[in-house]
């Protein structure tokens, strides 16, 4: 089975990891990757933002066997230590470990620059300009990403940054040019927890500010190319309505940083469909017909390349709240991590890409939460 659905998924295409910023909430993507990794299955492509870019860094600056590892690695180092949290009622728990990063920082990832408490007046300068130091994770990541593999290795990676002083989405990509940690540091620059990076003379934030779901760097990629996409989402999009305070600060969140998916999906469907209605017309025009060089411009917008688009949704642990990418637990990692390995193996089980679709669909989204198929290429589940 495991090589058939490898050649499966070869035959479609390139097959792109899209990887959502989120915090702790990133452990999700771990379990992704494992469940990938377990079935032979390999991205060509990682695209990520914040927490999404370092554990993108993490797989292309790898070796093909080692990349769980240094993944694993990398959370075994940014876990919280001892508590007392497991001796609290559940709901106070998380809180309560989620306290614990706030004003303590986490372990090789950041610590409190107590400077920036001071006062909000305090002159910290551009590149220190946050509560909170980023030099232990440049460590953390110095050890754990081959540099030289992930700018010449087999797996491309691009990362998502925010320009401070033009508010525009930058995307640092290794097939157009050298990558190094500041890239990764600056996808994940979040403020005001964290400083700007400077790269090339200009200060980058993170790049959920603009876009937390970096998808649209696929569809408008150039050449475009037939893949499966699989775009991992740690904030759902879907949700309940609210009923308190507490309810409103987490759905806020998850509405926030779900970032633009549904319109972003929506036009790309549009899009699609319309560049392979061009490359019908165009082939029924005969040769010879009217200008050349017009017909063979006006050819040009026409695509037949296909997207199928699985998204995966991670759905809510008891007791989340509004700070749960804070959750740099050894239990709340290890929950996610193994949600996201579960519902991933559950979803290449289904394998949606399966079902019929219009021979002029160029985009076809599969969306599943916690391994159930909510949409498919027909709609609704």
């Amino acid at each position: 089975m495991t090589a058939q659905l490898r050649d499966e998924i070869a035959g479609l295409g390139q097959l792109v990891l899209v990887l959502q910023g989120g915090g702790a909430l990133g452990a999700y993507q771990v379990g992704v990757y494992e469940a990938l990794a377990e079935s032979g299955i390999e991205p060509d492509w990682v695209v990520g933002t914040s927490i999404g870019a370092i554990n993108a860094g993490l797989i292309a600056g790898s070796p093909k066997g080692e990349r769980l590892d240094r993944l694993r690695a990398f959370w075994r180092q940014v876990e919280h230590g001892p508590s007392l949290a497991h001796l609290l009622p559940a709901w106070m728990a998380s809180g309560a470990r989620n306290a614990v990063a706030v004003t303590r920082g986490v372990k090789n990832f950041f610590e409190p620059d107590w400077r920036a408490f001071l006062s909000p007046h305090y002159p910290l300068g551009p590149e220190h300009a946050g509560f909170y130091s980023t030099g232990p994770l440049a460590e953390t990541l110095g050890e754990l990403i081959d540099l030289d593999r992930l700018n010449h290795g087999d797996v491309r990676l691009t990362v998502g940054a925010s320009n401070v002083r033009t508010s525009e989405m930058v995307y640092f990509d290794s097939r157009e040019q050298p990558i190094d940690l500041r890239h990764i540091m600056a996808s994940g620059a979040l403020p005001p927890a964290f400083p700007a990076v400077r790269i090339a003379g200009e200060l980058y934030w993170d790049g959920g500010i603009l876009s937390n779901t970096p998808v649209e760097v696929v569809f408008d990629d150039n050449p475009r190319r037939s893949s499966l996409v699989l775009a991992v989402h740690i904030w759902n999009p879907h949700g309940p309505e609210p009923t308190s305070i507490w309810d409103v600060l987490n759905r806020q969140k998850d509405v926030q940083y779900s970032s633009r998916s549904h319109a972003q999906i929506k036009r790309q469907r549009q899009l699609h469909r319309l560049r392979h209605v061009v490359a019908e017309l165009g082939a029924l025009v005969p040769d010879g017909a009217g200008d050349p060089a017009s017909v063979k411009e006006m050819r040009g917008y026409g695509c037949t390349t296909r997207m199928h688009v699985v998204r995966l949704l991670a759905p809510a642990l008891d007791y989340e709240d509004h700070s749960k990418d804070l959750d740099f637990s050894p239990e709340g990692i290890r929950q996610r991590r193994e949600a996201g390995y579960r519902h991933t193996a559950e979803t290449l089980e289904k394998a949606p890409w399966r079902a019929p679709v219009d021979p002029l669909e160029g985009f076809i989204l599969h969306e599943a939460c916690g391994g159930d198929m909510v949409e498919t290429a027909a709609g609704r589940a």
